[in-house]
């Protein structure tokens, strides 16, 4: 009899572990990394304040006359600077009443000069608030003030720099300062100042408008402090009642 071969066992499947029994670690991202970092100074800076702030309390507590000195020097420089504060602002209320301009001073000013110059002027007068706004978006107002009888004034300031000799202003800059002066500022009184002159058919519109005007004439008497502005215009209204 032929030998057989006894047949061959099969070795059982070894079952390889799955990959997606553990989940893969993900890797640190570098935003996370330095916020890390950041979250770790952060603690360490905090850390390092409260021990000094720790530190010096308990200095002060056990040096406790260093608080008596502390507190003197603070109350002498506190006294020297509202002394200085206060003679600054003297002399500087001195000065705007003592304010003076000439014609060619003005003439030689930049158009936004010019506007500072009125705000000073109306400073002077005793307008503590009066500011300057002209530029972009404002409206045609210049100058904002109030007077010493609470009227609010809404100034349009035109500079020529050639004086009466250059060109006039006419009524589209009465117009434009007109529609938006009382409308958005609430303004008493509406001006509109100039070194040089207007026009013919300014004046007319004006009285119409219940508007102002100063031409270089007036803006002389105004500038060389002869009087304040509301003395030289006509029919300046009263103040509005309850003010």
């Amino acid at each position: 009899m032929a030998n057989r071969r006894p047949p061959s066992r099969r070795r059982p499947a070894v079952r390889r572990p799955s990959r997606r029994s553990a989940p893969p670690r993900r890797r640190r991202s570098r935003r996370q990394q330095r916020r890390d970092t950041q979250l770790l100074l952060f603690g360490f800076g905090a850390a390092a304040g409260l021990a000094l702030v720790w530190a010096v309390i308990s200095w002060l507590l056990v040096n406790w006359w260093a608080l008596i000195v502390l507190g003197a020097l603070a109350t002498v420089g506190g006294t020297v600077w509202t002394h200085r504060y206060r003679q600054q602002q003297a002399w500087e209320r001195v000065r705007q009443q003592a304010l003076r301009y000439g014609l060619p001073q003005l003439d030689a000013l930049h158009h936004r000069d010019f506007e500072y110059a009125i705000r000073d002027l109306m400073r002077r007068d005793g307008c503590t608030d009066a500011r300057q706004i002209g530029g972009a978006g404002d409206n045609g107002a210049d100058v904002l003030a109030t007077d010493p009888l609470g009227r609010t004034w809404v100034i349009q300031a035109k500079h020529r720099k050639d004086g009466d000799r250059g060109s006039a202003v006419g009524t589209p800059d009465l117009q434009r300062v007109n529609g938006t002066a009382r409308q958005l500022y609430g303004a008493d009184v509406v001006l509109v100042v100039t070194n040089g002159r207007f026009s013919t058919r300014c004046a007319p519109l004006a009285k119409q408008l219940h508007m102002h005007l100063a031409d270089r004439r007036t803006l002389a008497a105004w500038a060389s402090g002869e009087r304040p502005l509301w003395e030289l215009l006509p029919k300046i209204p009263p103040p509005r009642k309850g003010r």
